[in-house]
């Protein structure tokens, strides 16, 4: 099984690092093969919305998300991880989200509306922290995830999602929170 980590987060090692790295960590004990994307390290820029993957299927913007497309392709789970900004995912995931709008292009090219609704390759999952308690914290989040996964022909299927953890070090501090996200990681390839 394949599975791909998406680390959305611009701190590098912060919490929602650490949370990406044990979910991965759970899903490699369970004989899962990982790979990663750092999107704070792509050099890449939003989608230009110019069409040119409204023929084709395929991004015309010549940058590094033309690397990340065939890890999409090969994904049989997707964990997406984000702090949460102004109750969505940060400004770098959602560039990456937006290219994908090339996967779904290539979806409307090569399927039928009817195989669209049943047709799903893979499972996706968001991994997320926010420094607030706000009851709706994650909900904008998890509506960009969904629709990001069904554009890669995937299910959404839930994810943790952690309220009140702000500082460098919160993760650390609630060993419950590292335990969770392993036991994601095993879940999510387990069948």
């Amino acid at each position: 099984m394949n599975v791909l980590g998406i680390y959305g987060s611009p701190r590098k090692g912060g919490n929602t690092d650490q949370l990406l790295d044990k979910a991965l960590e759970g899903a490699r004990s369970a004989g899962a093969e990982i790979k990663t994307v750092y999107v704070r390290d792509l050099k890449m820029c939003g989608c230009i919305e110019c069409g040119g993957c409204d023929k084709t299927g395929k991004c015309v913007v010549e940058d590094d998300m033309q690397t990340v497309y065939p890890l999409f392709e090969e994904a049989d789970v997707i964990f997406l991880a984000s702090p949460i900004f102004f109750y969505s995912v940060t400004a770098q995931v959602k560039a990456l989200i937006d290219r994908a709008q090339a996967n779904w292009s290539k979806q409307l090219l090569e399927q039928s509306p009817d195989e669209k609704k049943m047709f799903k390759r893979g499972r996706g999952y968001l991994i997320t922290v926010g420094a607030t308690r706000g009851k709706n914290l994650f909900e904008g989040a998890q509506l960009v995830a969904r629709y990001f996964f069904d554009a890669l022909s995937m299910s959404y299927d839930g994810g943790i999602f952690f309220r009140s953890l702000e500082k460098r070090t919160a993760v650390r501090d609630n060993p419950d929170t590292l335990q969770e996200a392993f036991n994601l990681g095993i879940k999510a390839v387990t069948p």
